[in-house]
């Protein structure tokens, strides 16, 4: 049997560990124990938690050794050797513990209406500030090991910390109506509501949260280019004024029609037509097509009154969407506009339901098509 005098950890270089058992089991009376400091010493007979001996220097003795002495009932002199596992804890702080979604969080943004796919990053610090919990809690049902680093432990606590970031950003984009491109600006709102909540979880296991950040949430380039376009578009009004931007929309549209047309509204160009004289042409364009065809060509716009083409999707001069859906209730069958939050036949709530992950779901869904989760 290997017996040793003098019993000491010096730890690493750095401070990535968190627990280190002694190699060897043997140990007799009058061993000398050092516990450096920023780590403390527990001895474990038979997977019973026994001793604790924090930062100093030791002569193991019944003395010192009041639970493991009963255990083993010490009847010889000081040196009579023993069996007993020795667990070095590291106390320390450790500060550069990293974390993040492995996987996407698709939410719908409430003010672009486009699906987005994000992500969240960030640094979290630790330390152990009951190292009994710690041990039993956490330690005493992991397997065999000599040496546990503090990414180890942290992998333990990965999927609580991922589902509450992800409930905490969902909340804060659809309940508070917070757009994915303005949620930079929540961060420290975000990461301080993270904190309250997951350091519960941490202190059940021993665990001091030191401190909590959120350092970045992203999304994809492709997600990002759709809120592009609808913004380049939305500049379009606010630089030009809506009646300009209207007025290059029904040159657009003629533009288009003149090269589809046999070249009728081409020739009123080539002829050297200004504003006025297109804006006109424009409008008579249709019934010269039309009289040609032997159909009626021209409608009156529902919103500005204007002469536009009967086979037009959008008003040409004001850009009003001319093929409109109705929403059936389905209770009642009554056909409501699109827009209609209400049923105007029987007063039924016929707006469409959002899913907890971000799905807009039809009115008679049970279920969600994207995560299955009941309506």
């Amino acid at each position: 049997m290997v017996m040793f005098d003098r019993i000491k950890f010096d730890g690493l270089r750095s401070r990535d560990w968190i627990i280190f058992k002694y190699p060897t089991e043997d140990i007799r009376m009058g061993s000398k124990l050092i516990v450096n400091e920023g780590q403390v010493a527990i001895f474990v007979k038979g997977g019973q938690l026994c001793d604790v001996f924090p930062a100093g220097d030791y002569v193991l003795s019944t003395n010192n050794l009041p639970i493991l002495g009963k255990l083993l009932n010490f009847v010889f002199d000081n040196k009579t050797p023993f069996t007993a596992e020795i667990f070095f804890v590291n106390l320390a702080n450790k500060l550069d513990l990293y974390w993040g979604t492995s996987d996407p969080i698709q939410l719908i943004d409430p003010k672009y209406f486009v699906k987005l796919r994000i992500r969240a990053f960030g640094q979290l610090g630790l330390r152990i500030d009951n190292h009994l919990a710690f041990f039993s809690e956490l330690i005493g049902g992991m397997n065999a090991f000599e040496l546990v680093q503090f990414e180890k432990v942290v992998d333990y606590f990965r999927g609580m910390l991922v589902t509450h970031i992800k409930t905490e950003l969902a909340n804060k984009i659809i309940r508070d109506k917070i757009s994915a491109l303005e949620i930079s600006t929540e961060l420290m709102n975000i990461s301080t509501s993270l904190s309250e909540s997951v350091k519960v979880e941490f202190n059940r296991f021993g665990f001091e949260l030191v401190n909590f950040h959120i350092q970045s949430i992203n999304f994809p380039d492709e997600d990002f280019e759709q809120i592009n376009a609808i913004l380049a578009e939305r500049a379009k009004f606010e630089i030009m004024g809506d009646n300009r931007y209207v007025t290059q929309r029904s040159f657009d549209v003629y533009e288009a029609a003149a090269s589809n047309q046999n070249g009728v509204a081409g020739a009123l160009f080539a002829g050297g037509v200004g504003l006025s004289a297109g804006q006109s042409a424009m409008q008579s364009m249709p019934n010269q097509v039309g009289a040609m065809n032997g159909q009626q060509a021209t409608v009156a716009c529902p919103s500005c009154q204007g002469q536009i083409s009967s086979m037009s999707k959008f008003c040409s001069l004001c850009g009003e969407n001319l093929i409109k859906t109705v929403k059936t209730c389905p209770d009642c069958d009554f056909e409501n506009t699109e827009d209609a939050r209400f049923c105007a036949g029987c007063g039924k709530n016929i707006q469409n339901k959002m899913c907890v992950c971000g799905t807009e779901l039809d009115i008679q869904a049970k279920f969600c098509n994207s995560c299955g989760t009941k309506a």
